[in-house]
């Protein structure tokens, strides 16, 4: 087909490619009886064989892409394609009850899978359980004669085509090849589109119909400036977005005469423009784009990338590549933020109604403080190689951060008693809970700094889950209500002479930082490819004024779509 996907844009720039469709293909199949037994033995041989051969070069790419240690979950894969035991029993499967390989093979790995997900006293072998179900996809795959989408086989440029992406799947993406991408879910600040930003891979996301509409192989078209997507586009069309693109680039090259310049505003003040990371390898593109520092690293992707819960030998190593990249700029990091939509697989945790509001982050951290401690000792390790903040995320009350806060004082302690190099450490907190910035004023006066993490903020304030395109319109970063809560929060702070960042999405969005400024934050961090855009706009604003336009949105405005016209009509005239 031909046409337009309208979605929301996600990531900028525009991407021209092929579609590659990550969407899992039908693997039903009707159980047979069979005639010629060791046919059907050999079809299972061959599926075997060629399941071998396919996880073997993903374990390379995996290698190369990600390091030897997170290739290995492949080689558990190859070694239960090639355990006699599971290949035996398939075989007696078919000769005993004369039936076709697919379901032999559903029956063998079905008890299996039921077997090992019954000891639940013992985490390993239930995770032998999710192995083997990887594994199973793809014999049936080979079985059936269909194709499993895999982003590590990627050797050709395309534009990924998916319901949604996980944190790991989009972690994963090879920007050599991989040139944009569209999923029919997620909104600005679902994982995905995070993600796409830091990685700088154009995106639209919440299409709807993207993995519906679009054939394996269509020529695409990724507009992430406008969250258009064109399939099959025509000649003059694929012209008119190669000229938007360039022009995109040049608007690009303008803000990169920005990058060693200080962020300051039309009248003098300097603000800080941090950016948010998630793994060490993000470091380049902070440097790259003129970052003031890392306002926020997400430290919960040490633990995703991995295949079990990282050393403190790892994350010391993580942590102390980051800090002495940053030369002396200061690194935020967030302490674990597990839970909600972000599971690690060899940590089982609780089903739940909703997880959001449930046993996530700090409250992980305070119920499993051997992960805890094990994670700040090696934060207070690399302390010695730079300047290193921590903070604490999801925190409601005070007395949860007082708890937090203390742990970390015992640590820290016996490090120095043990003669271990300790730098000095701001400690603070997300913002992200009504519930803690109704109560900012107590709170500052145990905490070194705020960090407004908006994209829970926002969802919490509104009770709007940020994933469902349903209550979409709910997420209202410029209501009156939510510039309050930031306002309470930044100026709770300084009254103590603290300060307040900012690490949601909404701290790069163009609308919102004329307001923040007028707001009186001292950080603002957002994904990097934002910084130099942001800066250039900072350069064309006035304090004194902005100052006013925060003033007029919070007590005259009513909507959002209000305080949108007060900046545009306000900024406009700049």
């Amino acid at each position: 087909m031909t046409g337009t996907l309208k979605g929301i844009a996600a990531s900028d720039g525009i991407a021209i490619a092929k579609a590659y469709l990550m969407v899992d293909p039908d693997l039903s199949f009707e159980k047979k009886t069979i005639t010629d037994v060791d046919a059907e033995i050999n079809r299972l041989h061959d599926a075997l064989e060629q399941s071998k051969k396919e996880l073997t070069l993903i374990k390379a790419k995996a290698a190369e892409n990600l390091g030897a240690e997170e290739a290995e979950v492949f080689e558990a894969h190859l070694t239960i394609l090639s355990d006699p035991e599971l290949i035996g029993n398939i075989e007696d499967k078919i000769k005993n009850d004369t039936i076709n390989a697919e379901e032999a093979t559903k029956e063998v790995t079905d008890n299996f899978i039921a077997m090992f997900e019954a000891m639940t006293d013992n985490a390993y072998m239930q995770e032998r359980a999710a192995d083997i179900r990887d594994v199973t996809k793809r014999l049936m795959s080979h079985l059936l004669g269909v194709e499993l989408p895999n982003p590590a086989l990627i050797d050709s440029e395309v534009i990924i085509v998916a319901h949604d992406l996980t944190p790991s799947d989009t972690a994963q993406l090879d920007r050599r090849y991989v040139k944009g991408f569209i999923t029919d879910i997620g909104g600005r600040t679902s994982h995905s589109a995070i993600m796409s930003r830091t990685l700088e891979i154009p995106a639209v996301v919440g299409s709807e119909k993207a993995t519906t509409s679009v054939k394996q192989g269509d020529m695409m078209i990724v507009d992430g400036l406008t969250g258009d997507a064109l399939i099959n586009p025509s000649d003059d069309e694929i012209k008119e977005y190669e000229q938007k693109s360039a022009d995109f680039k040049a608007q690009k090259a303008e803000w990169e005469k920005l990058k060693n310049e200080r962020t300051v505003s039309k009248d003098g003040v300097h603000f800080d423009l941090a950016a948010n990371i998630g793994t060490p390898d993000d470091l380049q593109g902070v440097l790259d784009n003129g970052g003031e520092a890392v306002g926020l690293f997400r430290s919960e992707f040490l633990y995703m990338n991995a295949s079990e819960l990282p050393s403190e030998d790892q994350q010391f190593e993580a942590y102390k590549k980051v800090v002495e990249g940053m030369n002396g700029k200061q690194v935020v990091v967030r302490t674990m933020d597990i839970g909600g939509d972000k599971d690690l697989p060899y940590l089982p945790l609780p089903e739940e109604m909703n997880p959001f509001l449930g046993y996530r982050a700090i409250r992980i951290s305070l119920d499993r403080t051997d992960l805890f401690r094990t994670q700040l000792r090696a934060l207070l390790r690399a302390s010695a190689y730079g300047k290193l903040a921590i903070m604490f995320p999801m925190i409601a009350t005070v007395a949860e951060f007082k708890k937090a806060r203390a742990i970390y004082d015992d640590e820290r302690q016996k490090m120095i008693d043990a003669g271990t190099k300790v730098g000095e450490i701001q400690v603070g907190m997300m913002m992200e809970i009504p519930a803690a910035a109704m109560i900012a004023d107590k709170l500052a006066k145990y905490v070194d700094f705020f960090s407004i993490g908006t994209n829970d903020l926002i969802q919490y304030s509104f009770a709007a889950d940020r994933g469902n395109e349903k209550v979409s319109y709910l997420y209202q970063p410029y209501n009156p209500s939510l510039l309050r809560l930031i306002k309470q929060t930044i100026d709770a702070s300084h009254a103590e002479g603290k300060w307040t960042g900012m690490c949601g999405e909404m701290a790069g969005d163009q609308i919102a930082v004329p307001i923040l400024m007028g707001l009186g934050l001292d950080e603002f961090s957002m994904s990097a490819t934002s910084i130099l855009k942001t800066r250039s706009l900072m350069k064309k604003l006035s304090t004194d004024d902005m100052k006013k336009l925060a003033e007029k949105a919070i007590t005259e405005a009513e909507t959002n779509k209000d305080v949108i016209k007060l900046v545009e009509e306000t900024v406009n005239n700049k």
